[in-house]
């Protein structure tokens, strides 16, 4: 008996690596539970459209639900060679165009990111709570990497506690965009990278100078003289 998963691939469906057969069910995926919701798309709707039989997908994600689960992963970690890949140039430059790439890459997959941020997502699953929090530290690791800010280590913590925040407005903005239609596609960039930059090069050394005073000793101290 043949137990190979790709047997059962639909007739006329070419034989592909693992790893490419993979992306097309997650493609397909994000597509549908973009259209739909996760209760509304069946895994036998996932691989029609993949163009597989229903097996491969439980072989390949162990079912629905993992897969749904790696869709949001996808849509809410910024992949590393977005990061690795920047120019060498100003930190300002580099923001600039992460936060270019961010927006198309929301814009080719909009539903897909609807989805994943929505009501149905947020707050109601803990593995999916558990991937936002995972993708707001690898966010705010990435952003320091652009700016050229890996190796700060003074009130690091405080500047990662408040990328992570950036984050949370960023989607909220991501909706004022492509739900309320309040904001234009250039006035989401715009309002981001400055936003990101005053963050960065603003607000962190006033955290860090509120830090600073708040160690002064009392000016009665004889270290104060």
């Amino acid at each position: 008996m043949n137990t190979d998963p790709e047997t059962p691939v639909l007739s006329g469906r070419r034989r592909l690596e693992p790893a490419a057969r993979r992306a097309e069910i997650l493609a397909a995926a994000r597509r549908l539970f973009g259209e739909g919701t996760y209760a509304s798309v069946s895994t036998s709707e996932i691989a029609k459209a993949a163009g597989v039989a229903r097996p491969l997908i439980n072989h390949y994600f162990g079912g629905k639900r993992e897969l749904y689960l790696e869709v949001v992963r996808q849509m809410m970690i910024v992949p590393a060679p977005v990061i690795e890949n920047l120019p060498d140039t100003t930190a300002e430059e580099r923001l600039a165009i992460s936060v270019r790439h961010w927006i198309e890459v929301v814009e080719r997959n909009e539903q897909a990111w609807l989805t994943a941020i929505g009501p149905e997502a947020v707050g109601r699953d803990p593995d999916i709570e558990r991937i936002m929090l995972e993708g707001d530290e690898i966010a705010a690791d990435r952003v320091l990497a652009a700016a050229l800010m890996s190796d700060v280590t003074e009130g690091r913590e405080e500047l990662r506690a408040m990328i992570r925040s950036y984050g949370g407005m960023l989607r909220a903005a991501s909706r004022e965009w492509l739900v309320r239609g309040t904001l234009g596609r250039d006035e989401l960039r715009v309002f981001l990278t400055d936003s990101i930059l005053h963050l960065l090069r603003v607000t962190y050394p006033a955290v860090l100078a509120t830090r600073s005073a708040g160690r002064k000793p009392p000016a009665s101290s004889p270290s104060s003289a």
